[in-house]
């Protein structure tokens, strides 16, 4: 893992504690962790399905243990290793629970932004070059 993203590491394992409840027993979703300059700004879940058939809602399934909470915890904190050189985005890690077999699984999505009016202050014209003639 890079230096620069231990920080990060870190702040992803604060995350993960502070959606410890709202993850157990969470049979699907999308935890969400918005990033600036290598911070989390903000962070949540988004928890999908609940369903309701007839105006009734249905049983729920038996979601994510205390223990699978924790290895997600890990498996969030180990895909930092594949976030390339970006200080500004999203991380997205979509899990769910198989109540068939009582496992889990993950995917993550990583997106990263720039700000265009970051960069025109460095890239601005020289009084003598004229961009819209090169277009």
């Amino acid at each position: 893992m890079k230096l620069e993203s231990g920080s990060l590491a870190r702040q992803v394992e604060f995350v993960f504690r502070q959606l410890e409840g709202e993850l157990t027993n969470a049979t699907a979703g999308t935890v969400l962790i918005h990033v600036r300059n290598n911070a989390v700004g903000k962070f949540g879940v988004r928890h999908h399905p609940i369903e309701c058939k007839n105006g009734k809602f249905e049983a729920v399934d038996k979601g994510l243990t205390a223990a699978q909470v924790q290895a997600f915890k890990q498996m969030a904190i180990e895909a930092l290793k594949f976030r390339s050189e970006w200080t500004h985005g999203e991380i997205l890690y979509d899990f769910s629970v198989r109540s068939s077999a009582n496992t889990w699984s993950a995917s993550i999505l990583f997106e990263s932004n720039y700000n265009m009016a970051n960069w025109n202050a460095r890239f601005s014209p020289r009084k003598n070059e004229l961009w819209d003639s090169q277009l």
